[in-house]
C-alpha cells in the first residue's frame, strides 16, 4: 500500500534518507528516538512536505496525486493534532459524517461510550489519554484501508496505551487486507502488534526485520575486554565500550550460545536493542 523509494528531505540541521514498503495486510512499526525522522517520513507519505528527491506511492499512486476518494481510504492520526478544543464529540461526529462517505457513526458513538469519553464535554477538558483515544477512534471511524498513526501512545500510562493497542488489534482483525503504519519511540508497545519493524536513527534506516526475528535471533552480549578480543566478531552489528568491557548487538544469538557458553547473553526487548544499536 505504501512504497518509499530513496526519499530524501533536507533541513538545516537534519537530513532524511529512507526507503521502505508496507504491503497490503501488513502492520509495520517505524521506531526510533525522538527526532530520528519518523514524523518527517509520515508527512512525506501524506504529501505534506516536498522531498528533494525520491518517490512515494500510496495505493500505487504518487502521494501528491491522491484523489479525494483515495484519501478517504486513509485513517490518519498525529500525536499533537486534532479537532479544535472547543468542540465536543457530538460536534466531531457531525463533522465526520459530512467529511467521509463511509463514516460509521453507530460504531463511532458505541466506541466512544465503551471508552468512557463524554459526548458533551469540550475536548480541551479531556485528559491526555482521552484525547489520544479520540484521535485513534476518528482515524478508524470511516473504515479506512490504510492507517497511519504517528505516536498514538505518546505520553500515556501503560493502561491507556494497552487500550489503544487493543482498539487497533480489533480493527485490523475485522479485515485482513487492512494495513497499518505506526510510529513510536516506545517500541515495546509494538512487539505484539507489528509484523515487521523499521528502526530509524538520524534520518536513516538502521535495521528492518520481521518482529519475530528480532525477538528470537537478536540479543545483547555483555563481555569482558579479554573475551571481546578473542571472540568471533563476524556477527556483531554494533559494539559499545562499557565499564565492564563491551556491550554488543548480534543477530545470531544461537551462534554465540553454542560457541561461547560463558558469556552473558540478554534477550533484549526491541527498546533495549534500539538503545544498544544507537548508542554510538
Amino acid at each position: 500500500m505504501i512504497k518509499i523509494d530513496h526519499l530524501t528531505k533536507n533541513y538545516k540541521d537534519f537530513d532524511l534518507t529512507i526507503s521502505m514498503e508496507i504491503p497490503e495486510g501488513r502492520v509495520t512499526g517505524l521506531v526510533g528516538r525522538n527526532g530520528a525522522g519518523k514524523s518527517t517520513t509520515i508527512k512525506a507519505i501524506l504529501g505534506l512536505i516536498q522531498p528533494e528527491s525520491g518517490r512515494v506511492t500510496v495505493f500505487g499512486k504518487e502521494a501528491a496525486r491522491l484523489t479525494g476518494a483515495d484519501k478517504e481510504r486513509l485513517g490518519v492520526a498525529f500525536a499533537e493534532s486534532g479537532f479544535s478544543g472547543s468542540l465536543t464529540i457530538s460536534a466531531v461526529s457531525a463533522i465526520l459524517q459530512k467529511m467521509y462517505r463511509n463514516f460509521d457513526q453507530e460504531w463511532f458513538l458505541r466506541q466512544v461510550q465503551e471508552q468512557q469519553l463524554p459526548l458533551k464535554k469540550p475536548i480541551q477538558q479531556f485528559s491526555t489519554g482521552m484525547k489520544a483515544k479520540l484521535r485513534v477512534l476518528v482515524a478508524l471511524s470511516h473504515r479506512a484501508d490504510l492507517l497511519i498513526l504517528d505516536e498514538p501512545t505518546a505520553g500515556l500510562d501503560i493502561l491507556a496505551r494497552n487500550e489503544i493497542l487493543d482498539l487497533l488489534r480489533n480493527y485490523l482483525t475485522e479485515d485482513e487486507k487492512r494495513s497499518l503504519l505506526i510510529t513510536s519511540h516506545i517500541s515495546s508497545d509494538l512487539e505484539g502488534l507489528c509484523d515487521d519493524i523499521y528502526l530509524i536513527h538520524n534520518g536513516q534506516v538502521l535495521l528492518h526485520e520481521d518482529t519475530d526475528v528480532l525477538l528470537s535471533r537478536y540479543a545483547v552480549l555483555k563481555v569482558s575486554p579479554e573475551t571481546y578480543q578473542s571472540m568471533d566478531q563476524a556477527y556483531l552489528l554494533n559494539t559499545t565500550k562499557t565499564s565492564y568491557g563491551y556491550s554488543c548487538v548480534t543477530n545470531e544469538k544461537q551462534f554465540y550460545l553454542e560457541n561461547y557458553p560463558g558469556i552473558v547473553i540478554e534477550n533484549g526487548s526491541i527498546d533495549e536493542l534500539l538503545v544498544a544499536l544507537t548508542s554510538n
